[in-house]
């Protein structure tokens, strides 16, 4: 099998599975009780936030464990924006974010906050004085994808964050799903205040994330019940889940060490590749994205046909994020980013995992060059 959907959900390693399996017999109490049991898993929580605290810099009082990207984007736009509601109600988002970023905006919306979506280049990238030059005297939280689940682009959230230091008052979120493997981010250089993670994109399991919150940063919780994780996010933790999830994010984190010049190499070989191929227009910038993200449409065709001639040779791809490949929608990023409508319609999503290497690649380009031109002459393309 050529697994190359690695954006959407990747294959847990075994050690982490190990950890998961040892925490899940061993330490079975609940972490809030007070008997032995219970005293054991939250010491075993407890280094699981200490060790995830260490990988990314900051201190273990600023993590909070979440059930993935989509709660912790969630916590963050919307716990923000109900907190300081009365301080104002503008935000600031991209046109490219997460649909559970978008999603969560458009719920606001609905709910008389008012919203600016910053336009981007034709590389998807939005420009750090467009975002300082939104900025109002009412907006409480700026939010922005640090790599885009689509394409790749990395945007410029040091330089965001650095302009976005001479208004204290606000609050500076960024989605760093898709970077936390393949393009680690200094949070505190950054100057984020909010920053959410979720383990199954780097060989964790699905169901356990991460939201940072610097000190001195208040939300409002989504959830309320027993108080836990400084009763931000009530409800018993997931403690076996956690500590895999920090075995994982040290490992993702040594594998990105050895192997990120390999997967650039390999990401600028798919990219020359795909060039060569009739048709076809590659998305992904040529630079300033992530090594494990390509994007490349072939207008005139369907994708979803594309991806289902590929799955048949055992070749597995997606569309645009996983949560919204199902839907028959053209990809707003790429609408977004000007590249046109024929090229929203069409594009797909090569994503790479640390053990891609370059014999499945080359199979790959072999397939396209097999399936492609029949294809164009079928739909006349």
């Amino acid at each position: 099998m050529v697994y190359l959907d690695n954006s959407a959900t990747t294959l847990p390693w075994q050690e982490v599975l190990d950890t998961y399996q040892q925490a899940a017999s061993a330490y079975f109490g609940n972490p809030s009780s007070l008997h032995r049991p219970g005293v054991e898993a939250e010491t075993l929580l407890g280094k699981a936030r200490e060790a995830a605290a260490s990988i990314l810099k900051v201190k273990s009082s600023e993590v909070i464990f979440t059930s993935g990207g989509t709660e912790g984007n969630n916590l963050a736009i919307k716990g923000t924006a109900v907190e300081h509601q009365n301080r104002g109600k503008h935000l600031i988002t991209s046109a490219v974010e997460h649909p559970s970023a978008l999603e969560a905006f458009a719920q606001l919306e609905a709910f008389g906050y008012e919203v600016t979506y910053l336009p981007v280049n034709k590389e998807g990238r939005i420009r750090p004085e467009d975002v300082e030059n939104a900025v109002r005297e009412d907006t409480t939280l700026v939010s922005i994808i640090h790599v885009n689940n689509e394409t790749g682009t990395i945007q410029p959230i040091e330089e965001i964050g650095k302009r976005l230091a001479a208004y204290p008052k606000l609050y500076f979120h960024t989605d760093h799903v898709q970077g936390a493997a393949h393009v680690p981010l200094d949070l505190g250089k950054a100057n984020v205040d909010l920053c959410t993670i979720s383990a199954h994109k780097f060989h964790g399991l699905k169901g356990t994330g991460m939201l940072y919150i610097k000190d001195g940063t208040v939300l409002s919780p989504l959830f309320h019940g027993g108080g836990q994780e400084q009763k931000i996010r009530a409800g018993t933790e997931n403690v076996p889940g956690i500590a895999a999830m920090a075995k994982a994010l040290r490992l993702a984190r040594e594998q990105h060490t050895k192997e990120a010049k390999r997967m650039y190499e390999l990401q600028k070989y798919l990219l020359q590749e795909l060039e060569k191929i009739d048709g076809a227009q590659v998305n992904t910038p040529q630079t300033g994205a992530a090594p494990h993200i390509v994007n490349v449409s072939f207008p005139g065709l369907k994708p979803e046909v594309i991806i289902q001639a590929l799955t048949k040779r055992d070749i597995h791809v997606s569309t645009k994020s996983a949560c919204s490949s199902k839907l028959n929608e053209p990809s707003h990023v790429i609408e977004a980013a000007g590249l046109g409508q024929e090229r929203a319609d069409s594009a797909i999503r090569i994503s790479f995992s640390f053990e891609t290497i370059k014999e499945e690649i080359e199979k790959l380009i072999d397939v396209f060059h097999e399936i492609i031109p029949e294809m164009k002459k079928v739909m006349g393309a």
